[in-house]
């Protein structure tokens, strides 16, 4: 079963309405028919969360994580000592931020496909160290 791991821009696009918003909703059906496997690194969900508190204030950021628990999305509460070590590399050898790097390793890890927009993962990407499928 193919495995996706969602990266914050993918959700922010779901939620704000923006480019790849429709391929997110793709994905939710799909992982909902039990087709596909999707995941979230609490990282990743930590971003999403500190950006609708920016947009909309912390009781709706609250309300939004609520909404994204019950979608069919596993998310990855535990970090491993694997992951770490792995974001410390895409961190450093790609110039990455630091929730990137994480979402990379764990993508890595887990051989999962990266879901994002965010060009910081076309340089890993392009050698060779995880997929993204890019949202359009």
């Amino acid at each position: 079963m193919a495995h996706y791991l969602l990266d914050a821009c993918a959700l922010l696009a779901f939620l704000n309405g923006e480019a790849g918003k429709q391929m997110v909703i793709d994905l939710l059906k799909q992982a909902r028919n039990g087709e596909i496997r999707l995941s979230m690194s609490i990282v990743q969900l930590l971003e999403v969360y500190y950006d609708c508190i920016y947009v909309a204030g912390e009781e709706d950021a609250r309300t939004t994580i609520k909404s994204i628990l019950s979608e069919p999305i596993s998310i990855i509460e535990n970090i491993s000592y694997r992951d770490m070590y792995e974001a410390g590399r895409f961190k450093t050898s790609y110039m990455m931020s630091l929730a990137d790097s994480f979402a990379a390793a764990i993508a890595k890890n887990l051989s999962a496909t990266i879901v994002s927009k965010d060009n910081e993962m076309k340089a890993p990407e392009k050698a060779g160290e995880f997929s993204v499928l890019w949202l359009e």
